[in-house]
């Protein structure tokens, strides 16, 4: 009987420390964060234990979250949806049901997930592209591209390009009522990578004769050369993406080779040889003094030339889209970017803003110096905060504005 009543007693004094993580004062709805962050937690260590038994890769156990925020594809009184493909990618179609007065604007949206996780039928990304859809009466393609570690890359990123290049054919973009200079694609965290690369990559491919009016990158994953910015030291255990697991979604995206993960780890993964790239993403010259802080500089140390061989990926600008010249970067549409404090990324996302305005693009950079990674995923119940809603208005204000 006294050791039952000692465990009865212990077990809400375990489940308050494991759900108890220490959070700036400054985050907003700390508490309901600490709470996502203690149950995105438990999924880990799930996934974890899967995968150390041999029962599955660590990245399925992980898309149990997915699983769980699966939505059947209905449409409503403002939207038809359809799943369909374009380009032998699955895609979810939104179109508005009110008749146009006219050529409709379009975006070409890109899930994140770490390019491991995430499915444009999950609640949050249905709730997103409805209200895109509904509120700027838009087209709204949103991507179901292929994820690693069974698909890695470049193969995520061929399945965002294909889409938005088979959407931008003449043709489709009459079928659908679409202005042709009224298209942009869009994505958050990993899906603002794939979005930031396509927009690239558009750009050299001479079949392609729309061009894209804006990219709008919401809290992106842009580079994989530096893992030891002031974002990634300050947010090191942070929720809702500490730095060891952002670690893990880039290089799963490349392999599961366990080799890899510990040089990005050490920030030992680039070779000598390709030393000059670090320019791209000095922070020491791109990040503005408030975010450099008191952190000290520190040149990466030079990985191995086998392992960058092996994966070139690493090096590749479809991968991070931070690696391109000026002269290239000067060519890109109107950009959004959304950076949040409480985020590893959030100086990848400064970091191209600056560049990009000095290449001469015109940018719009909101900085929510109360938010942290994955805010917009709290957008719809049960996870409803006045942070997502927030940054949601805010970036949908600037497209109505600005597409």
């Amino acid at each position: 009987m006294g050791a039952k009543l000692l465990c009865l007693c212990l077990l809400p004094a375990l489940l308050a420390y494991y759900i108890y993580s220490p959070l700036p004062a400054e985050l907003a709805e700390p508490c309901t964060v600490m709470l996502f962050s203690a149950a995105f937690r438990a999924v880990g260590h799930l996934a974890e234990a899967l995968d150390m038994l041999g029962l599955m890769h660590y990245m399925e156990g992980m898309r149990l979250i997915t699983v769980f925020e699966m939505v059947p594809v209905m449409s409503d009184e403002n939207v038809t949806v359809t799943d369909t493909t374009f380009s032998n990618v699955p895609v979810h179609l939104y179109l508005p049901r009110r008749a146009p007065a006219g050529l409709r604007r379009a975006m070409v949206y890109f899930h994140g997930g770490g390019w491991c996780l995430g499915d444009a039928g999950m609640k949050i990304y249905d709730h997103m592209s409805r209200r895109v859809s509904n509120e700027l009466d838009a087209v709204v393609v949103s991507v179901n591209y292929r994820l690693a570690p069974e698909h890695r890359f470049p193969i995520p990123f061929e399945d965002a390009f294909s889409v938005t290049k088979f959407f931008l054919q003449s043709r489709v973009l009459s079928q659908y009522g679409v202005d042709p200079a009224r298209v942009c694609v869009a994505g958050d965290s990993a899906g603002g990578n794939l979005a930031a690369a396509v927009a690239q990559q558009l750009l050299e491919d001479p079949e392609v004769t729309t061009r894209l009016k804006a990219q709008v990158l919401l809290y992106p994953a842009l580079q994989a050369l530096d893992l030891d910015l002031p974002s990634y030291r300050d947010n090191d255990n942070k929720p809702l993406l500490p730095r060891a697991l952002m670690v893990r979604f880039w290089s799963e995206y490349f392999t599961s080779d366990p080799s890899l993960r510990e040089a990005m780890a050490s920030n030992r993964h680039v070779p000598a040889e390709s030393a000059h790239l670090f320019q791209f993403v000095n922070w020491s010259r791109l990040l503005p003094e408030e975010m450099r802080k008191a952190h000290v500089y520190r040149v990466p140390s030079h990985g191995s030339a086998a392992l960058a061989r092996r994966f070139p990926g690493l090096l590749d600008p479809r991968a991070s889209p931070l690696l391109v010249s000026d002269a290239r970067l000067r060519r890109l549409p109107l950009t959004y970017i959304l950076t949040c404090e409480h985020d590893v990324l959030r100086d990848d996302g400064v970091m191209y803003a600056r560049r990009l305005w000095a290449a001469g693009v015109s940018v719009t950079h909101h900085h929510a110096p109360d938010a942290f990674h994955g805010a917009l995923m709290f957008l719809s119940w049960p996870l409803d905060l006045a942070v997502g809603h927030r940054l949601f208005h805010r970036y949908v204000q600037w497209l109505d504005e600005n597409l």
